[in-house]
């Protein structure tokens, strides 16, 4: 079992592929299969990719205590640390795009360059999304079916939930890992206290802000504040798409981290297409 040790507590990780590092942090109730396997099979062609689970998600450590987005993102400085890595590329989505946040402004040369996906500066900027308020309330009823339901109305766009299957892979990946609800409820009151807004102008890193134009669970226009924020940041809008924008466009997602941090793929003999084996259906 791949298990880092981070000093104070341990952190279940997967890893492979070939490659840059690059680190995934995935969000608010994510674990390390959430990111779907076409979306990481893609990025495994590029990149010696790391995913890992937070505190008190499946068989990391448990959390006994109150922690902030920056206490998370000195989770993922160690990390960087015991993966034997100088410094990595840092894709963070939702809640682990504000542990990203963190990561760029407190440990600036651990981030070679940053991916923010559906994420946000502050929580006030997103009092009007319907989303969060949604699944306060099927969680609250203690119907898990239902809670899964909701999870995956409010997570995807109306298209994607009509594609044949995509609820029941949706379940099943949700349902893969141990997500403890005192630990959600502990990662909620932390991105709630989030608010980088003052200090995003002090990222050096190279940034690309992305985000689907159909998120419920943190609007849009938060990536285009996040973007004007952050010096020469690159922003990426997905028309139609939900929060979870990389399982609905795994190829575009995984073909954005790898132009971002890497440049273009050249055509003819020296590589394929940018669009080649996108993994979109």
């Amino acid at each position: 079992m791949p298990i880092a040790d981070l000093g104070e507590r341990s952190a279940f990780y997967v890893r492979g592929g070939r490659g840059e590092p690059l680190l995934l942090i995935q969000g608010m109730a994510g674990h390390h299969r959430m990111w779907g396997e076409p979306f990481l099979r893609l990025l495994r062609e590029h990149f010696d990719v790391l995913a890992y689970d937070h505190r008190g998600i499946g068989e990391s450590a448990r959390a006994d205590a109150e922690f902030s987005v920056a206490d998370l993102a000195d989770d993922a400085a160690r990390l960087i640390r015991a993966a034997g890595w100088t410094d990595a590329h840092v894709l963070g989505i939702s809640l682990g795009g504000m542990v990203a946040q963190e990561l760029a402004l407190n440990h600036p040369r651990l981030v070679r360059t940053l991916v923010l996906g559906c994420t946000f500066a502050g929580a006030a900027r997103n009092a009007d999304a319907p989303g969060p308020l949604r699944m306060v309330e099927a969680i609250r009823t203690r119907d898990a079916e239902l809670a899964v339901r909701t999870a995956f109305e409010v997570n995807v766009s109306p298209a994607f939930r009509e594609r044949p299957g995509s609820f029941q892979e949706f379940r099943e990946l949700s349902l893969s890992t141990r997500v403890p609800g005192p630990v959600v409820a502990m990662q909620l009151r932390a991105g709630l206290a989030h608010d980088t807004a003052a200090r995003l102008p002090l990222v050096r890193a190279r940034t690309l802000v992305v985000h689907g134009t159909a998120d419920e669970m943190i609007l849009a226009a938060n990536a285009e504040h996040l973007a004007a924020l952050i010096p020469g940041a690159r922003l990426e809008l997905m028309d139609g798409v939900g929060h979870l924008f990389w399982l609905e466009r795994p190829g575009r997602c995984a073909e954005l981290v790898r132009e971002h941090a890497l440049g273009p793929l050249p055509d003819g003999p020296g590589g394929p297409p940018a669009t080649s084996g996108s993994g979109d259906r």
